[in-house]
């Protein structure tokens, strides 16, 4: 039976932590159905599966980590060839084709698609096959399904007379090899108490492992508490009566720490600050979002600043270049792929707008629009951001006033854009100095201080205000 290796879905990962599997044991799946979604060091990847069959073992766990190259699932013939239908369904021959996953498509990188070719979603609704079994095999058969879903209706249907099939003999397993029956969530939750399964009592249907059987085991046989029950627990778990919660550092959380490491003590950071009136951005972002070709897609600031910065980069082009140690070489970049750096669970990401130089407003305010919607939802592809070459980081959304940014490794300047915040602020009228509220902000530029000098630092930082401060000057550029 076909095995399933965990892929290498881009730029020389080694490893990958199983997060969520899609199918269970005795599902049916085509070429390109989704089976797994796994935790690399860039991001959470969706896996298509690249046979065609009945799912026949799920090799690794959730939450466990793998190397690239291990098989994780073994996926049999088609159903259709391996046990009796009652009622026959048109399935897809079977494939023993691979899919390149290197291809940033196959893994969710591509525009607009998830998944190598069609998806569940295109094919329309399908229905699963039943199997016709009896005997040991049925009752083993709906125990598993039973188990696998939750579901108390059996799955296993009984044949007609006419159509019996006669019973396989069922070799019993050992207890060394019986598998403790116990839902995923379950499971997960064993593994985060360091409970093992096997001690627990199954006070379950079908001898299954329940959350009340792994707390009471986690509490020495006292049982959990109902509010431990009832809320779901984060993702660094709290046990009731430890001062200490320990949270192994992988995935996302591991490569961005290794980089700003890396980076920190690798390019001599300086960073440089401006606070500025603000007030002519908010009102021209009121004014964009009454705009007719605005209306379907988020005008904020941020957006006006990308724009800024886009426009300030044409003019000092050493911001947009990279010291090259290896070669001893400072790469000019002739394009920009600006990057968002954006908090999501699983640690930060710097997802990047390709050619975000070349897009107009309504074109970049559409692609930081998607590229944002993907980050929040953790599934920021690792193709979507390779190849930044200047980032931009929105503290302002939190409240803070600024900061001093890390630079992303392979690039030479991040900027850090403030809270635009209701502030006094001097004004000068007619020649006469006064006093008036207005919306004020603070930008930070952090810089590569080996080839990127002062003067070019400060006046690409001074481009970027004025655009802000009088957003008509973008017109100068």
């Amino acid at each position: 039976m076909p095995e399933y290796l965990l892929p290498d879905v881009g730029e020389g990962l080694i490893e990958a932590e199983i997060v969520t599997w899609k199918v269970k044991v005795g599902d049916v799946v085509a070429v390109n159905d989704i089976v797994v979604e796994i935790e690399t060091a860039k991001s959470l990847v969706e896996l298509p599966s690249p046979y065609a069959g009945e799912v026949t073992a799920l090799l690794v766990a959730e939450g466990e980590t793998v190397a690239v190259g291990t098989p994780i699932i073994r996926i049999g013939a088609d159903v259709a060839s391996a046990v009796p239908v009652v009622e026959p369904v048109e399935t897809p021959p079977v494939a023993d084709m691979v899919i390149d996953l290197s291809n940033p498509a196959a893994s969710g990188g591509g525009e607009g698609e998830s998944l190598v070719g069609r998806n569940k979603a295109d094919r329309g609704p399908t229905r699963r096959a039943r199997k016709v079994a009896s005997g040991a095999l049925a009752t083993h058969i709906q125990t598993q399904a039973s188990f696998e879903t939750g579901l108390a209706s059996p799955l296993v249907e009984a044949a007609e007379p006419e159509e019996a099939v006669p019973a396989r003999s069922v070799t019993p397993l050992s207890p060394a090899h019986a598998r403790v029956l116990a839902k995923p969530p379950v499971r997960k939750l064993a593994k985060d108490l360091g409970v093992d399964l096997a001690g627990c009592a199954a006070s379950g249907p079908h001898g299954t492992v329940t959350r009340d059987d792994v707390h009471a085991a986690a509490n020495g046989g006292r049982g959990a508490s109902a509010a431990s029950l009832e809320t779901p627990a984060p993702r660094a778990l709290v046990i009731p009566g430890e001062r200490e919660t320990r949270e192994p550092i992988k995935g996302v959380r591991k490569m961005m720490a290794g980089a700003m490491v890396g980076s920190a003590f690798t390019a001599p950071h300086v960073t440089e600050w401006v606070t500025l009136d603000a007030t002519a951005t908010v009102e021209l972002v009121d004014r964009l979002k009454k705009h007719r070709e605005l209306r379907d897609v988020k005008v904020s600031p941020l957006l006006v600043l990308a724009k800024a910065v886009l426009l300030a980069l044409r003019r000092t082009p050493e911001i947009n270049s990279f010291w090259d140690d290896a070669a001893q070489e400072v790469v000019y970049k002739h394009y920009v792929n600006l990057g968002i750096a954006a908090a999501t669970p699983r640690g930060l990401v710097v997802p990047n707008v390709k050619d975000a130089d070349g897009l107009s407003l309504l074109e970049l305010a559409e692609a930081l629009g998607a590229l944002t919607a993907t980050a929040r939802e953790g599934r920021t592809q690792p193709a979507e951001m390779a190849g930044g070459t200047f980032t931009i980081t929105n503290v302002g959304v939190f409240g803070v006033d600024a900061g001093t940014p890390i630079i992303n490794p392979g690039e030479s300047a991040i900027l850090c854009f403030g809270a635009i915040r209701k502030q006094p602020w001097v004004v000068t009228r007619d020649g006469v100095d006064e006093i008036a509220v207005r919306h004020v902000t603070t930008l930070a530029l952090s810089f590569d201080h080996r080839h990127i000098d002062g003067e070019k630092g400060s006046r690409f930082l001074a481009d970027v205000a004025g655009i802000l401060e009088d957003p008509a000057s973008a017109l100068l550029f």
